[in-house]
């Protein structure tokens, strides 16, 4: 046997000859400043260390009874992937070979009842081997000085990764490491905390973690590979997870792959050599013919189980089926997994139905002749639509000429070859998703996603809820008030000679904009009429304190007065909870908002974005008007979104 003082010679030795193992005792108010305090001292990063405590700490109370933490670290080994150089192998076998974590060898002692107990694991890779200042340093830190050198060698030469018995101590049962087992409410985790053993006490086996594993009906999700690195090298007073129950996992539930683009949006801008954008080839109707297949369901899943820490199944939900999206002028295919058309015409989806509509085609203008178009589809005009008529569509408007002073109101999208010249009229031209214009000239126009136009925007109201978008050579905007979701941009914004002012307005939504308009204004007349019957209201009260009566038809006035009160008093409350709901919704809105001229800003230009307004004082060259911190910036000029590469939404330009 050997005795304290050459173990501590050995080691010594040792030690200076390898400092790849080090290990520290750190102290610190908390835990983190303890293990912090142990990588400074080992000189490496908190996530290399391995450590146990030794002395958990304590806050104390008021200052009484307070306890720093104790922990001893060490370094751990490092891993790194085998580096393979092509000499070695090939291409092919390369990416076949299985990765190799290199690992360096280790040792590990415990203390057991029949003995004190030695393993000593062999390398993996290109790992270092474990010598034997790695046994002595596991022997010293279970407090063991005397025990069999020769066996110990022997286990380093070896490294067969077995425990053998190394040593005799003195056992005291009660001071036994001690380990127990927390099962969650829902037996899908289990944690186990050990305390360490005391002195003359065993370690806890790999054998006894099982045992109290079984003892409190675990067999599932044991994480066995953890629990064998545990039991050679424990964390004390600690919860660890040790088991882990399985998730059902629910079937994916049935959909339809659609075999048409169903985002109305995403078409092909088209831009010739001359910078004009030709919506003869938007193809925003997408055509279909008769027996097409335009959508097919694909079926839904059946859902894998789980199964928690104790066994018991937890059942998985199968996916939801759906019914086919069937709509007008389409059918069902034979196995009820397809959808088909049954008539030429343009495939929309309306009220999440497939339907097929067909298109009206007006071979000239709208006039006298034709009358007033109403249509359940799309609507294609061969020539203009002249004064004073509508045109109102469930699908698209096509326009091949002009819209002069007349009603469009299309829930899709409208195209219009020339341009739209209102006349100053009262007429509107609606779109529920967008429309495409040559030009906008005096004119009322009102779209739910984005404007585009090629020549120019002049003094005309447009309302967009995304974008207003002026993108050919001439892409001017002079005059009129714009609002627009997220952004306006154009070549020129205003006009060099006085006349009327153009008023650029983005960051909310152009309806609630509106409303909100129109309630500001409704609560300001109810308030001024409120204001009024109080005056009126206080002087007949006055005047019945004074005279102790009124004449009959001034208290009828006065009951009058009072009625009228009372309902502007309970309006008003309305309206102005309907105020804070509307600025409410857009406030809450998440839109940059931004106005950009790519050439030229003239004075007189008014910006708003969300609620901050800016008069332009001075001429700008490109440039782009943002919100930043409470106040209006000019910034360097910034491109329609994506609209130059992409086009406008997606599209591609080119």
């Amino acid at each position: 046997m050997i005795d304290f003082v050459q173990l501590q010679k050995i080691v010594k030795e040792h030690l200076e000859q390898d400092r790849a193992i080090r290990t520290v005792d750190a102290s610190g108010p908390t835990l983190e400043a303890a293990v912090n305090e142990a990588a400074a001292l080992l000189d490496t990063s908190v996530r290399r260390l391995e450590y146990e405590i030794l002395e958990r700490g304590s806050s104390g109370f008021m200052g009484a009874g307070k306890k720093d933490w104790l922990i001893r670290a060490y370094e751990q080994a490092r891993v790194k992937k085998v580096e393979l150089s092509e000499e070695d192998v090939s291409e092919e076998a390369a990416s076949d070979a299985p990765v190799i974590i290199d690992k360096d060898g280790n040792a590990f002692a415990q203390r057991w009842p029949d003995g004190v107990f030695l393993k000593v694991t062999p390398p993996v890779g290109k790992g270092k081997r474990a010598n034997q200042t790695h046994a002595l340093h596991a022997l010293s830190a279970k407090d063991i000085t005397e025990f069999d050198m020769d066996i110990v060698n022997k286990l380093v030469d070896e490294a067969e990764g077995k425990y053998v018995k190394v040593a005799e101590y003195e056992h005291k049962p009660q001071n036994d490491s001690m380990g127990s087992i927390v099962v969650d409410e829902h037996e899908m985790k289990v944690t186990l905390i050990v305390t360490p053993p005391g002195n003359g006490g065993c370690d806890m086996t790999l054998d006894n973690y099982h045992s109290l594993l079984v003892q409190n009906r675990v067999y599932n999700g044991v994480k066995e590979e953890f629990l064998l690195e545990f039991a050679d090298s424990p964390v004390y007073r600690e919860h660890v997870e040790v088991a882990e129950g399985i998730r059902p996992v629910n079937g994916k539930d049935a959909y339809i792959k659609y075999n048409f683009e169903t985002d109305q949006t995403k078409i092909s801008l088209k831009e010739g050599a001359n910078g004009k954008v030709n919506f003869k080839e938007l193809n925003i109707i997408q055509n279909v013919v008769e027996d097409q297949v335009l959508a097919t369901k694909i079926p839904p899943e059946d859902g894998v189980d789980g199964k928690t820490v104790t066994g018991k199944i937890l059942p998985a939900r199968a996916g939801s089926d759906i019914p086919l999206p069937i709509g007008s002028n389409v059918r069902a295919g034979d196995n009820d997994d397809t959808v088909i058309a049954n008539i030429n015409g343009q495939v929309i989806i309306a009220n999440g139905k497939i339907n097929v509509e067909p298109v009206l085609t007006v071979e000239g203008d709208v006039n006298l002749k034709t009358g007033n178009i109403i249509f359940l589809g799309t609507v294609i005009i061969g020539g203009n639509v002249e004064d004073g008529f509508s045109v109102k569509a469930d699908g698209n408007i096509e326009v091949k000429g002009t819209v002069s002073k007349a009603e469009l109101d299309a829930e899709g999208d409208i195209i219009i070859y020339q341009g739209i010249n209102g006349k100053g009229g009262d007429k509107k031209v609606r779109a529920g998703r967008s429309l495409w214009s040559r030009f906008i000239e005096n004119a009322n126009v009102e779209v739910g996603s984005m404007v585009v136009v090629t020549d120019g925007i002049i003094n005309s109201y447009v309302d967009a809820g995304k974008s207003i978008v002026c993108m050919g050579k001439r892409a001017n905007i002079m005059g009129g008030r714009l609002r627009a979701g997220e952004e306006i941009s154009a070549n020129v914004l205003g006009n060099p000679t006085s006349g009327t002012e153009t008023i650029c307005e983005v960051g909310f939504d152009p309806k609630s904009k509106i409303e909100l308009d129109r309630l500001l204004a409704v609560k300001a007349s109810s308030a001024e009429e409120l204001d009024t019957i109080k005056l009126d209201l206080q002087t007949l009260i006055n005047t019945k304190k004074q005279r102790k009566t009124l004449p009959e038809e001034k208290e009828a006035y006065m009951q009058e007065l009072m009625e009228r009160r009372q309902v502007l008093t309970e309006e008003l409350k309305k309206v102005e909870e309907r105020i804070e709901k509307v600025q409410e919704f857009m406030n809450s809105m998440q839109t940059r908002g931004k106005v950009s001229a790519a050439k030229k800003v003239y004075t007189g230009v008014k910006i708003m974005i969300r609620d901050v307004k800016e008069d332009v004082r001075s001429e700008y060259r490109s440039t782009t008007f943002i919100l930043e911190n409470g106040l209006i910036r000019v910034t360097k000029y910034e491109e329609p979104d994506e609209l130059a590469q992409k086009g406008l939404d997606g599209y591609s330009s080119h």
